[in-house]
């Protein structure tokens, strides 16, 4: 179990950073993950893999919640996208503004969008972690890519079809 657990640590954190937009949040979280892997048996109808990501989400959407509950009037989700800091390079300025639309969509979609596109997983893979059906994997997935192209190309003022 030592072996795949530091074979799942890199997947996890990509994961987890998709979820949270913060590397150190991320770290938090993988951190939790892995503690609760350790000290709580897996299901017999799961592998550890599909285990360790629903222990995450898990977590997040608790972690999430609370935030919302503490944070709600002094947390504005704008400001996070208004950075002062100069990006040198347009693929920075392209991974900013892909961090900032993604953090932008609901949950649900972001988490598989995450999966699939990110972490690689097939869409039955995402399906048996999140423990929903395959078809809800894909609808999220085409929603999520749709939403995201929306708010990466948003439409022109006065600009007519």
């Amino acid at each position: 179990m030592h072996e795949q657990l530091t074979e799942l640590i890199s997947p996890l954190r990509r994961f987890a950073y998709s979820l949270t937009s913060s590397m150190a949040d991320a770290d938090d979280l993988v951190q939790m993950t892995v503690e609760r892997l350790l000290t709580r048996d897996i299901p017999d109808d799961a592998t550890l893999s599909q285990w360790a990501f629903r222990i995450c989400r898990n977590l997040w959407i608790d972690e999430h919640r609370a935030r919302q509950v503490r944070l709600r009037a002094a947390q504005n989700p704008d400001l996070q996208g208004n950075s002062t800091v100069t990006q040198s390079t347009e693929h920075e300025i392209e991974l900013t503004q892909t961090q900032a639309a993604m953090a932008e969509l609901p949950p649900a979609y972001r988490m598989v969008l995450s999966m699939v596109a990110i972490q690689g997983l097939s869409y039955q893979e995402v399906a048996d972690a999140l423990d929903i059906p395959a078809g809800t994997v894909m609808s999220r997935v085409a929603r999520a890519r749709i939403k995201l192209v929306e708010l990466l190309n948003p439409p022109q003022r006065g600009a007519q079809a």
